[in-house]
């Protein structure tokens, strides 16, 4: 009777989890788009660096987003900082924002919690943005950080990268998570057939 009740609880949680990510405007695509790539990500992670590119092939392959979330986790000592600072640069364009997740992600054997303030001045440099020593004074960016943070904790996330396929379908599965990054292709095709 306990197993039963016990057992019944668990499918009961699990189906709230469900229907709560279902509803999550975080795993739908973005306005426009019928099927996009979403991920959560810590700049610190030797993981996501190894995942970036292939989402970048996906995305250029099937011309879809790639929507990126920053999910810094408390054991990497300078993931949040490296965020704050993609925020950054995101503010003079996402498409600098992006390019300099990816060259983190590029050196990230490199940078340590010591010099990561030096490397994104290097970044700034290259790109003729004045970076200054204080980036963010009143908090607003770290905000926005810890914003996409429970985004995934809302969702259950506790690795990175999570990595979904999503679209923007109301019958079926409208997302994916990308367990098996060799299958991400045949996902995309699958959710991009309607399946």
């Amino acid at each position: 009777m306990i197993k039963n009740i016990a057992v019944s609880l668990c499918l009961l949680l699990a189906s709230l989890a469900t229907a709560q990510s279902a509803d999550n405007p975080a795993l739908k695509p973005p306005k426009g788009a019928q099927v996009a790539i979403v991920v959560f990500e810590d700049l610190e992670c030797p993981d996501c660096a190894r995942a970036a590119p292939l989402l970048e092939e996906a995305a250029k392959t099937y011309n879809i987003p790639v929507v990126r979330h920053d999910f810094p986790l408390q054991m990497h000592p300078w993931s949040m900082e490296a965020a704050i600072l993609a925020r950054y640069f995101d503010t003079k364009s996402k498409k600098m924002g992006n390019e300099f997740r990816d060259t983190v992600f590029q050196h990230q054997l490199e940078i340590n919690k010591d010099n990561l303030h030096a490397f994104a001045e290097k970044f700034a440099a290259a790109h003729k943005v004045d970076l200054p020593f204080v980036v963010d004074p009143q908090g607003k960016l770290a905000a926005l950080v810890e914003a996409d943070r429970n985004l995934g904790n809302s969702i259950g996330l506790n690795h990175t990268p999570t990595i979904y396929v999503v679209s923007n379908k109301n019958v079926g599965k409208p997302f994916v998570e990308v367990v098996d990054r060799t299958q991400l292709f045949q996902l995309i095709d699958t959710m991009k057939r309607g399946e």
